[in-house]
């Protein structure tokens, strides 16, 4: 017990916290757990897919465990960092993601299943659209924490934060046809704007505008429109064949795994049942091969995960740290619960990675800078205890 006691005490001193809280170890503890069986999922469920197409089986496997590595760096590197110069990055950041979401429609562009959401360079691919999340975070972290005494005006929690920085973003988003990446950029501008304090009359206008877009973009597309129909039910007899086939299949995966699983490496419908199983439908896999028995695990990581953050975000006084923190939390919680939501049924499919453990170098390394932005902006800096002072020496005259 006094050796485990040692060991968050020395990670803890390691992060530049000298409180002796515990729970950041945990935090860290907790994404290195979920990093890792994303690892060993993204190698079982490639692997047959690969071979199939006449691929390195480990190429896939290598390649996000390159982008594994270098976000936990980067996730370290930024839980050094003061909370000040977190801070600073807000503008930088901001500037950079909007930049990086045009040049998506400039010939630097690539298309990867309808979406056009990819940058690619020197053989190199990159998602903006996820580094936009944590940009738009910060930022709009940086801007409400200022404007603390000026949010019971609608017009300074609407300027410029949604109205143009958030709307621009998002609309760059949906313009690339990645509707579900855009529902979870919302999500991010909603999270923020609650934990800085913005009044609830505010989110009922600014819902029902986003409701109606989501609508609209839903409404424009034909193969949103089928998905929809599908999980609803609405679609023709052989829906199994079409639209709803991905979804379909997940399902089974899930339903086939019972209580413990098929074992590891064992699954039947990554054999070109699920397309790229690797992805978004990854939890299907580890339901299958893992069992009720690994979906519950995972499950319970994001909820330690999800306690531990909020406990330390409790602790913290500083506005930008909290408005940081509980973004980022909100963030990935709610894009996990989307996409296990998705993957069982419950919601539509509509393409979003499941945090840490799907296929993607690009969410994986935002994800992680997430974390260690957690963990910057919320460190305890140690207080100087001051002695008694000494006393005055009096000379006595003789």
């Amino acid at each position: 017990m006094t050796e485990s006691r040692d060991v968050f005490a020395r990670v803890g001193r390691w992060l530049g916290d000298e409180s002796g809280d515990r729970t950041r170890p945990i935090i860290l503890a907790v994404v290195l757990i979920l990093a890792a069986i994303g690892l060993v999922q993204v190698a079982s469920a490639s692997f047959v897919e690969s071979v199939a197409n006449g691929l390195n089986p480990y190429d896939l496997p290598l390649k996000q465990g390159m982008w594994t590595v270098g976000g936990v760096l980067i996730m370290f590197g930024l839980a050094r960092l003061p909370a000040r110069h977190i801070r600073k990055l807000a503008w930088p950041l901001l500037v950079a993601a909007i930049v990086s979401l045009g040049l998506v429609f400039t010939p630097l562009g690539m298309t990867v299943n309808g979406n056009r959401n990819w940058l690619s360079f020197g053989g190199l691919t990159v998602q903006p659209s996820e580094f936009a999340k944590l940009a738009l975070i910060v930022w709009a972290a940086a801007v409400l924490s200022r404007k603390q005494t000026l949010l019971r005006e609608w017009k300074h929690a609407v300027i410029p934060v949604v109205l143009p920085a958030g709307a621009l973003i998002v609309g760059l988003v949906a313009l690339g046809r990645d509707l579900g990446t855009a529902m979870i950029i919302m999500m991010i501008l909603a999270a923020a704007m609650f934990y800085g304090g913005v009044r609830m009359k505010v989110f009922g206008v600014a819902g029902a505008f986003g409701t109606v877009g989501v609508l609209v973009l839903a409404a424009t597309s034909g193969n949103r429109v089928d998905r929809i129909s599908s999980w609803l039910g609405m679609g023709s007899a052989d829906d199994a064949q079409g639209v709803g086939y991905q979804a379909l299949n997940g399902q089974y995966a899930l339903a086939s795994g019972g209580w413990f699983g098929v074992g590891l490496g064992q699954s039947r419908q990554k054999w070109n049942w699920i397309p790229e199983a690797h992805n978004d439908f990854i939890f299907t896999i580890l339901g299958e091969e893992l069992g009720l028995a690994g979906t519950l695990l995972i499950l319970g990581l994001f909820t330690v995960l999800a306690i531990a953050v909020f406990k330390v975000i409790a602790r913290t006084q500083d506005t930008f740290a909290r408005i940081v923190s509980s973004s980022v939390i909100t963030w990935i919680i709610g894009q996990a619960i989307v996409n296990i939501a998705m993957v069982s049924g419950l919601l539509p499919v509509i393409g979003v990675p499941l945090p840490f453990i799907s296929y993607g170098g690009s969410a994986m390394v935002s994800s992680l800078a997430g974390i260690g932005m957690i963990l910057a902006v919320t460190r305890t800096e140690p207080v100087a205890v001051r002695g008694p002072r000494p006393k005055k020496r009096t000379l006595v005259a003789l």
